[in-house]
């Protein structure tokens, strides 16, 4: 399936080490013809850590895209009225979000912009980035495997060794999982 013309929401979580390959990731989205829609979460709205300060995540976002952040909660809502959205992505995805998808909490601008979209009956596509993935969180990525129109970028052990409970998305496996999610179906092998 042809990126080109889809609009795609792209959410971003708190997983900062990880916030600047998915903006690559965004980037070939746009070089695609997608029509990008940005979302932040608080965390990446406002925090400044040794990756980047906040301002600058939120101005590489609006080279990109063209267009500002959504980053509150009630302008998030109306992206399921419009249901003008082909497919939600979220990349970075922290274990935060994933719990949170996983038990249907909203209280973010990323899991209201997903609560909106999937009442329209289609795709989010989540791109993980957690240190328990393997640990408290493994639970909610079963769940979340479960559940209808949620599909996954492939992931893998971020350090087995180091840590050992950490997953995180194959960033050059994206392109591949949003014409999948596109479609309906989930990139295989999820876990490579």
């Amino acid at each position: 399936m042809s990126i080109s013309g889809k609009k795609i929401g792209f959410a971003l979580t708190g997983s900062f080490c990880t916030l600047q390959s998915a903006l690559i990731q965004m980037e070939k989205l746009v070089f695609l013809g997608a029509d990008v829609l940005p979302v932040v979460s608080y965390s990446v709205k406002s925090t400044d850590t040794r990756f980047g300060t906040a301002q600058y995540f939120l101005e590489q976002i609006k080279a990109i895209t063209g267009k500002n952040c959504i980053d509150t909660i009630v302008d998030a809502e109306p992206i399921g009225p419009s249901k003008n959205l082909d497919l939600m992505v979220v990349m970075p995805c922290t274990g935060n979000t994933l719990a949170k998808l996983a038990n249907g909490i909203t209280d973010t601008p990323v899991t209201m912009a997903c609560k909106a979209h999937l009442r329209n009956n289609k795709p989010v596509l989540l791109g993980i980035a957690t240190n328990d993935g393997l640990g408290a969180n493994s639970k909610n990525i079963g769940l979340l495997h479960n559940t209808k129109n949620m599909f996954f970028v492939p992931y893998r052990q971020d350090d087995p060794e180091k840590k050992f409970n950490s997953l995180v998305c194959r960033m050059d496996l994206f392109i591949p999982a949003v014409e999948a999610a596109l479609n309906g179906k989930q990139i295989e092998p999820v876990l490579v």
